[in-house]
């Protein structure tokens, strides 16, 4: 692994802790969205936004292994999830992933996933 990308994820139980947590809160999240539409297929609609969220994270600093204060935390979290949350939006309207691109649900993934992820990324922020 290179220096630049050893930096940007710290090999730590913190930092699988987190990144257990956040792939956990994004399938949530798609799963309930499948619940209220009744429809199906888990891993092929949560592939986008989680393939978003593993290129969006390290770059943002949210697995470096650094303990941050609660604002930067809540910014940085919010910041790399709408980043994310686009380009799962973006894969979605490829022949690749199922749903096609709806600005409604750029909107509603945006929220829902803010509400999701900036809780418990603060709440381990203030615990840690």
């Amino acid at each position: 692994m290179s220096d630049t990308a050893s930096a940007r994820v710290a090999v730590t139980p913190r930092t699988a802790l987190l990144a257990l947590g956040d792939v956990a809160l994004i399938t949530l999240f798609v799963f309930l969205g499948q619940m209220e539409h009744g429809t199906q297929g888990l891993l092929m609609t949560t592939s986008p936004f989680l393939l978003g969220w593993l290129f969006v994270a390290p770059l943002a600093g949210l697995y470096d292994g650094r303990r941050r204060d609660l604002k930067a935390t809540i910014g940085r979290t919010a910041g790399a999830w709408v980043g994310a949350a686009l380009i799962g939006q973006a894969l979605r309207a490829t022949e690749f992933f199922p749903g096609g691109f709806a600005i409604a649900f750029v909107i509603v993934s945006i929220l829902v996933g803010l509400v999701l992820l900036v809780p418990f990324r603060t709440a381990v922020a203030y615990t840690s």
